[in-house]
This record gives structure tokens, sequence and C-alpha cells, in this order.
């Protein structure tokens, strides 16, 4: 399996969206970092190819791919969203991005079941990342009370894949629809096509969930074998010294103990899937 590191954080993530980007996506509380979807789409993708983001949310993906002349498909389940990745879309356009992108409101677990069936065996590259947890660290502002918080929920929508339990029981769980979208995506990939997904574990309620490992769990159960692993840098490296780029709440909880011995989580885990043969390397996923 290959295993490479990405030096995808020299510049500061503000600097990276600062002017390509609209200001208002600055909201959205988990968004890829640019230099990633740009790095995986060099990677595994030539121009003209196209490029699909089932979970796209800003529009990351798609605007970096129609930067690189390719072809950008994304789908948001939440409106706002979705209407904002048209308009960065619509803003690489006017700053002379030659690829052509659209992103549309729907939800990924569909895909399964014909949404964006006319992409069926055409995708060279899927690239998301999943939403995971009720919310993120967002975005803080100094007052005279305090630090004020705010932009750190994908949405209400109990239906987001953020918002479901772990554990099935009245509603699916966040494994069956995960499983969903996985095996929607394996409909959409061409067949030497890649699906990239951008992880990383997290905490709930205090213990460390291993998602990157859940994530290469029921992938497999959905026909997609794990074909190469990256490290995605969070931080900067200038020669042998790494340049933090920790944010405001993990720099507050590392100082605070508010859990022991708490390390900053300083890279993504890139996770590349490639299709299996129909009947190989699936099965049912453990739980």
């Amino acid at each position: 399996m290959k295993s490479t590191v990405w030096l995808t954080a020299q510049r500061h993530t503000r600097f990276q969206r600062l002017g390509r980007y609209l200001p208002e996506s600055t909201a959205h509380p988990g968004k890829m970092l640019p230099a990633i979807a740009r790095a995986a789409i060099a990677a595994y993708t030539e121009p003209g190819q196209l490029v699909l983001d089932p979970m796209c949310g800003i529009g990351t993906t798609l605007v970096e791919a129609v930067h690189l002349n390719r072809q950008a498909v994304g789908l948001e389940l939440e409106p706002r969203w979705a209407s904002l990745a048209n308009a960065n879309l619509e803003h690489a356009h006017d700053q002379g991005a030659p690829g052509i992108g659209r992103a549309t409101e729907g939800d990924a677990a569909k895909l399964g079941a014909g949404l964006l069936d006319e992409y069926r065996g055409r995708a060279t590259l899927i690239l998301t990342s999943p939403p995971y947890g009720p919310s993120l660290h967002g975005q803080v502002k100094k007052t005279a009370l305090g630090v004020e918080k705010r932009d750190f929920r994908y949405s209400r929508n109990p239906g987001n894949l953020a918002h479901l339990p772990q554990v099935a029981g009245r509603k699916r769980s966040f494994d069956d629809v995960l499983t969903e979208i996985l095996a929607g995506c394996r409909r959409i990939l061409a067949r030497d096509g890649r699906l990239v997904m951008t992880v990383r574990p997290y905490r709930r309620n205090g213990a460390l969930v291993d998602l990157p490992g859940q994530l290469e769990r029921l992938a497999a159960a959905s026909g997609l074998a794990l074909h190469a692993r990256h490290a995605a840098l969070l931080c900067g490296v200038d020669g042998i010294r790494v340049v933090p780029r920790a944010s405001f709440f993990q720099i507050r909880h590392q100082r605070s103990g508010a859990f022991p011995r708490m390390l900053i989580i300083a890279h993504e885990d890139v996770l590349v899937f490639t299709p299996t043969k129909r009947g190989e390397g699936s099965g049912k996923a453990r739980r």
C-alpha cells in the first residue's frame, strides 16, 4: 500500500481561501483544506476528467477541480451550502478557471438509488470528507463578555450525517448511512477510478473515535479496497521545524487539560480506495 506525506499547510488556511472563495464560506464549520483537494486532484486525475464530491459543503473540491481544468459535480444535503458552492464556482469562473462545475442539492445516501445516475461509471475521482459529530470548532470572536463562538454546526437537520447516532435504534445509524453513501460512490466510480476521503480521529464524549479505521471497514463492505493512505499535514514544515496551525479551541483544550495527555492532531488521514471486482473484498461489515 502506498503511503506519503503531503505538505498541505505551508500556507495558513485563511490565506489558502483568501480571494479564492467568497467571504461567507468561512461560516462552514468543516471545510476541506484547499491544498488537500488540489493534491488529490493532481495525483489522481488528468485535465478534462470528472471529479465528484457527494458531500461538497461550500464546494472546495469543485472549485479546486475547475481551477485545474477538470469537470466537477457536487452534491450537498444542506440548501445553504449547495447555494454557496455554486456561488464559489461562479467566483472561480470569474477568476478564469477553465473547468466546468456545478453543485446540486441532494442526499448522498441516494447515489445508489439513481441520483446522479447520468454519471454512473464515469467519475475518475470522488473526493470528499464526511461530516461527523454535531458540532466542530467553528469561529470565535472576542467580546466584552468573553469569547463568542459561532458557526460551529453544519445544520440542525436531523437527517444530516453529523447528527446520526453511532448505534442504530429508531433511526438509521451513522454506519448505516455512510455505508449507503459508499455503495453509491462505488456505482458512480469509473472502473479505474479512485475514491479519496479525508478524515481524522475525533472525540465523542471524551472517548477517541477511530473514524479512519471505521471508514476502512465500511468501505470494504461496499466493494472498495484500500489502495493508499496519505498523511496531509495540518501544520507547516520549515526545514526540520514544525509550524503549528492549531485552532483557538485546540489550544484552549490543550492548556486547560480538558483531555489527559491530549495531543493536537496535526494531519488528516487521506484514504484512497479502488473498486474491487464484483464479489471481491465485500461482505457485511462487523459492528
